[in-house]
């Protein structure tokens, strides 16, 4: 099922901090039906959601995620923890399995245990990983990963990694492209990096 989503997202685990892109390109068949899609979503301040896949089951499950996580808040007056939301949208997903939503997701995170990345199938596998990808893109972004990706990177050098990983991508993938969103989860705060700073990153890495 991956490779038939025109997308590209990815998430990494960095030193303390999780570091997740995706470009804003959407499809239909061949055609570019929008080029500022939205697929990286902040379900808490320590917490977001990626999506590959059909863009109203996604705006969807980012609502269920951001209305459990805040039920969750309220109730036990402390954040869900990042294996909880992924457990609890691995479930949402299989009870659909044979009706399913059209989706592969990353949720990504930084907990009192730290950093984590889980990946998430259609079916309602989750997988807890040091880095992952989704979408038609995650051939090229796994092969940026697998040779450059180092345990206990600093943030800034996850964030040019992931920009290297992306633009690799939107170069060899038709239904990947249009720029890119970055966004930064340590365990101070969720910061969405500027197109200004995207910019200024890939010039001084010579993309």
């Amino acid at each position: 099922m991956e490779n038939k989503k025109g997308t590209t997202t990815l998430s990494l685990v960095c030193k303390d901090s999780v570091v997740a892109a995706a470009e804003h390109r959407a499809t239909m068949n061949t055609m570019i039906a929008h080029k500022v899609a939205k697929k990286i979503y902040k379900i808490d301040e320590h917490m977001l959601l990626t999506t590959a896949g059909l863009v109203g089951d996604a705006q969807v499950l980012a609502r269920y995620l951001r209305a459990e996580a805040e039920l969750y808040k309220m109730e036990r007056e402390e954040k869900m923890p990042v294996e909880g939301a992924a457990t609890l949208m691995a479930n949402i997903l299989n009870q659909r399995k044979f009706y399913p939503y059209y989706v592969q997701l990353i949720v990504a995170g930084v907990d009192g245990d730290g950093p984590h990345v889980f990946s998430l199938d259609a079916a309602g596998g989750a997988i807890e990983d040091i880095y992952t990808s989704t979408g038609s893109g995650s051939p090229y972004v796994f092969g940026v990963l697998e040779d450059n990706y180092k345990e206990g990177m600093s943030v800034d050098e996850g964030i040019d990694l992931a920009i290297k990983a992306m633009t690799a991508a939107m170069k060899r993938d038709s239904a990947s492209g249009n720029g890119m969103d970055i966004v930064v989860i340590t365990p101070k705060e969720y910061r969405e990096l500027s197109q200004e700073e995207i910019e200024e990153r890939k010039k001084k890495l010579g993309l």
